[in-house]
């Protein structure tokens, strides 16, 4: 998809807000204990951020496995985010996709509510690279 720079704006824009929304739903969740949808709400907020940030900087945004790929291979391997920044996003699409899909797997507030602070820095952080915060 080719954008001119006024849409690739507002894509970016609409991305990171709702990277912005996603973080507050899973804080929200976790104040109810709902950790299964934290760790959903948790993965999604990282992937629409650096989704905006793949969009940005004009690379292909694709599937969830391209994205972490573009992310790692653009960012953290290139040390703009470092490599915890990395692993965290990682962790969480791992824990996302163990919540949604296997229906015996539970997730625990032990494992999941530890990654709630920082993937809301990973999400600061992309902000303020993106130009959004």
């Amino acid at each position: 998809m080719s954008l001119n720079e006024e849409e690739r704006a507002i894509l970016v824009a609409r991305e990171y807000e709702k990277a912005q929304q996603f973080c507050k739903e899973a804080i929200g969740n976790a104040e109810l204990g709902f950790w299964n949808v934290v760790a959903n709400r948790l993965y999604y907020a990282p992937f629409h951020a650096v989704s905006a940030m793949l969009i940005k900087d004009h690379h292909q945004v694709g599937t969830h496995k391209g994205v972490v790929a573009l992310y790692g291979q653009h960012y953290v391997k290139t040390g703009i985010m470092t490599q915890a920044e990395g692993r965290i996003y990682s962790q969480l699409q791992s824990m996302r996709e163990k919540a949604d899909y296997n229906c015996v797997f539970e997730t625990a507030r032990e494992e999941i509510e530890p990654m709630i602070v920082p993937t809301k820095q990973l999400i600061d952080k992309v902000g303020v690279l993106i130009g959004q915060q």
